[in-house]
Parts: structure tokens; sequence; C-alpha cells
């Protein structure tokens, strides 16, 4: 058994979404503390009772990612039960209706600042805070999540294209300030995963304005990489482990590529 994350406190928002839940398990799998959090606190629960039958240690609680003063509270009341936080993970998601599938020339100015808002507060919220408490132990390990738009041009994306793109910037910016202090920070790039609601939604959203069906664009999409498949849920979690462990030590200020050969670097 991996008990690479064994007396590793970790923090996960958004964790009861598909990203989240999957890093959850394999944090859990590999001997991590979980203290899992977002809006939605029977989600959690159901997901925590899953993790303690399978032998974790979660704990939940309702806390809104962008809510400054509930994440700084959560995370105090985390240091008083735990002692650190080795690891945070912000996996939160926004509805895509209504902003992706949508010309640039039609998509109205609120479904086009809403992601760009909304995704860089939110990390930058939490990873302040998360920071702020890694620096004082010099050690900690702060990730994100960014598909590959973030790096590619790809049309209909609307302002979920320069959101991911500032979340990566944003990684470089953290590691260049935190890392001389113990503190990684990384992001691991993805394509969309299929096994998400998310990704049912939003290729369903470009297969109607491309005029295909679902499955065609699936089909399209896997056809971009080298693999002829799209990244699944269980490996992104696995790297997401890995990274968040001090297997990964040198590794900061980076872009973990788990595309399957969409983006060459």
């Amino acid at each position: 058994m991996n008990m690479s994350l064994e007396n590793k406190n970790a923090v996960i928002y958004g964790a009861a979404g598909a990203a989240g839940s999957a890093v959850a398990r394999a944090f859990a799998r590999d001997g991590a503390r979980l203290f899992l959090t977002g809006r939605d606190l029977g989600a959690l629960d159901a997901l925590a009772k899953d993790i303690s039958a399978a032998g974790g240690t979660p704990e939940t609680a309702r806390v809104d990612a962008l809510d400054e003063e509930a994440v700084e509270r959560h995370l105090d009341s985390v240091v008083q039960k735990a002692g650190t936080i080795d690891v945070s993970f912000n996996a939160i998601g926004i509805p895509q209706q209504g902003m992706q599938g949508i010309p640039l020339t039609e998509l109205p100015l609120e479904s086009f600042t809403r992601p760009i808002s909304t995704y860089p507060q939110a990390h930058f919220l939490t990873a302040r805070a998360a920071a702020r408490r890694m620096i004082e132990q010099r050690s900690g390990v702060i990730l994100m999540h960014t598909p590959d738009p973030a790096r590619l041009g790809i049309p209909l994306l609307g302002g979920m294209t320069p959101a991911w793109a500032a979340l990566e910037g944003l990684n470089r910016a953290f590691s260049a300030e935190w890392a001389q202090h113990g503190v990684r920070t990384v992001c691991l790039r993805t394509t969309g995963m299929p096994e998400t609601e998310t990704i049912e939604v939003v290729f369903g959203l470009h297969a109607e304005a491309h005029g295909t069906t679902q499955e065609q664009f699936r089909a399209f999409m896997a056809g971009m990489t080298h693999k002829k498949g799209l990244t699944t849920l269980a490996q992104f979690a696995d790297v997401a482990a890995f990274v968040a462990s001090d297997q990964a030590a040198a590794m900061t200020g980076t872009v973990v590529n788990l595309t399957g050969g969409a983006i060459v670097d």
C-alpha cells in the first residue's frame, strides 16, 4: 500500500464534484487526513461516508471558496484540530450553460466575465489563506487544475479560456513568491474528462454549436490527443496524489501535462 500522504492534512474545496471527490479518494487511499469543503453539505457528507467506509479520515464543512472570511475561519479550525495544512486543492466549478458554445460576437458581457472573475478570485483566496499558514510551517503544496484550452486556441469557450490561462499564471506567481519558503504550487492540466457531469454538459453544448452529436464531438476531442483518448478521473487523481507527496519535492511553479499529447511541451 502506498502511504505517501501519511500524516498529511489536505483541504479540498469543491470536494463533492467529480474532480474534487476523485482526488479526495486518492488522497485518502494514500494516507492523508481530509478536510472536505463545499456549499452542499449533504453531498460532502455522502462522500465522507464512502471514504470513511474505505478506512479514510475525512471531516466536512460548508465553505464558499469565494467567501474570504469563511475560508480563513475554516483553515483556523483545521490548524486547531490537525496542527498543519499540508495540501490545498481547489476544485470548484460553475455551471457552463450560457458560458460555452456561444460565439464571442454573440456572448453577453456577464457570461464572458463571470468565469474570469470567479475562478481566479476563488483560487487566489484559497491559495493565499493556505500559503499564510504553510509559510509559517515552512512546507506545503497548493494544487490547481486547468483543462487544455488554458493553452490551446479552441473556439466557443467564451471567458473560460482566459480564466484557465489566468490560473496557470497565478500558479507561476505563487511559486515565485512562496517556493523559497517551502510552499510548492503545481497546476495539473488535463483534457476534458468525459466521466464528469460538467464535461457531459460542455460536450453537449459544443456538439450542438457544431451541428454534430455529443458522441462525435467526444471522438473528435479524443482524436486530438496522441493516444486517442481523453484524461480519466483516475489518471488525474493518481497524479494529484503523487504531486502532493514529498516524492514530487522538486516540482513547483509548473504545469503537469496530462493531455495525452493534445499539448506537446
